[in-house]
């Protein structure tokens, strides 16, 4: 070989040596959803791309069950702490059976976030809500009772994800604290569709036989929303009970303008998983640490500040109705 063509192969080892280097000091963030095929959270993974980008030394995992179970989370981190990821950012499908598993992670040199719906506090570092649990309480039932009769109270019923579902659970409790605040509301009752379109469907065909008297339903789930919107439109019921809650532009843009939603609400998920992707950053390089009181930076959203429980609140949930379903519609 010439003096030339060793030379050249002396660089070609270096520069593999660098590239080797390079993908070594890449943070490895996990973001663990759900269930994969829902939007809200295909949604999210863009905007943790996005954070991914903007840090330049992150990849991002995105990974979850392919239905809303405790047990195929737990499959799934498993899988990553076999990984030795750096970082774990979790949406939980169940308050306390994440828990050993994600101490495990821990235990193991493991960031462990929880965000949108948490875990329980030994099980993570910190939790990210996407907005205060107090604020959506009351702005998924004040979106009804806008919608509704001011003389006498209107039958009220309630679409949720799954019992144990922690974010779910806790608007819910929220919603039920300021009622009275609405006198013209009439809560009736709360089904559960399990996150699932077939059954959240069939869950809202029932609430409409069960209460012939029914005027609206709060489906606080992006999944629920659309079912019981078209439930609603398949009944031909548009114009007597109305859909709110939390849902997708995207998703609820025909609903929207067919009348079976008057109006709904939701945080920016893209936002949402930025702003996840940026808090499991920063505490995994150990520049910011999670403890009551600290502000940690979020990018381009800002910073959020931890309360007593280690937990932080994104944003304020944004209304969408006929006025801007078509701006924001193409965006998510």
């Amino acid at each position: 070989m010439s003096v030339f063509g060793k030379a050249m192969t002396t660089v070609a080892m270096a520069m593999a040596l660098m590239t080797t280097a390079a993908q070594a000091e890449e943070m490895r963030i996990a973001l663990v959803v759900k269930a994969l095929g829902i939007g809200f959270f295909e949604a999210a993974n863009k905007g943790a791309e996005e954070a991914a980008k903007e840090l330049g030394d992150v990849k991002i995992i995105y990974t979850g069950p392919t239905d809303t179970t405790a047990e195929g989370q737990i499959e799934v981190i498993n899988s990553l702490i076999a990984q030795k990821v750096d970082a774990i950012a979790v949406s939980a499908n169940d308050t306390d059976a994440l828990v050993p598993t994600l101490k495990k992670a821990m235990d193991r040199g493991i960031t462990v976030i929880s965000w949108d719906s948490g875990v329980a506090p030994e099980g993570r570092q910190m939790h990210l809500n996407p907005s205060s649990s107090s604020l959506i309480g009351n702005m998924i039932i004040k979106l009804a009772a806008d919608n509704l009769p001011k003389d006498g109270a209107s039958e009220v019923a309630v679409l949720s994800a799954t019992t144990t579902s922690t974010n779910q659970n806790t608007w819910i409790e929220e919603m039920n604290k300021v009622a009275p605040n609405y006198p013209n509301v009439k809560v009736v009752g709360t089904v559960y569709g399990d996150d699932l379109a077939d059954k959240s469907y069939r869950e809202a065909q029932g609430l409409m036989q069960t209460y012939p008297n029914l005027k609206a339903i709060i489906a606080p789930t992006s999944v629920g929303i659309v079912a019981a919107a078209q439930a609603v439109t398949d009944a031909g019921k548009v114009g007597q009970v109305n859909v709110t809650g939390l849902g997708l532009p995207s998703e609820m843009a025909g609903h929207v303008k067919s009348g079976a939603s008057k109006s709904f609400a939701i945080w920016n998920p893209i936002d949402l998983g930025y702003s996840a992707t940026m808090l499991a950053y920063h505490l995994a390089k150990k520049d910011a640490e999670a403890k009551p009181g600290a502000s940690i930076p979020i990018g381009r959203m800002g910073e959020v500040k931890l309360d007593d429980k280690n937990e932080a609140a994104m944003a304020d949930p944004f209304v969408y109705d006929a006025g801007n379903i078509d701006q924001f519609s193409s965006i998510f």
